[in-house]
C-alpha cells in the first residue's frame, strides 16, 4: 500500500514538473486576428431553390422569411 502511495506521489510530482517546464520554455501560440466580416450573401439561385422547396413541402402555405448561413 505504501508503494502505491509513493508511486502516486512520483507521478503527481512529475506531472507538476512537466507543466512547469512547458509553461516556462514553450511559448503560447498567438491566434491570428480575425477580420470582422458579415455573412456572405446567399446567391439568388440558391434562394430560389429554397423557396421552391418550401413551397412544395408546405403545399403553398409556407413562406421563407429569412435565410442565414450557419
Amino acid at each position: 500500500m505504501v508503494t502505491v502511495f509513493i508511486i502516486l506521489l512520483i507521478v503527481i510530482g512529475l506531472g507538476k514538473a512537466l507543466i512547469a517546464f512547458v509553461n516556462k520554455f514553450v511559448p503560447e501560440e498567438e491566434a491570428p486576428a480575425k477580420k470582422a466580416q458579415g455573412p456572405a450573401p446567399i446567391p439568388s439561385n440558391v434562394l430560389a431553390a429554397i423557396s421552391a422547396a418550401v413551397s412544395v413541402v408546405t403545399q403553398g402555405k409556407g413562406k421563407v422569411a429569412k435565410v442565414e448561413k450557419i
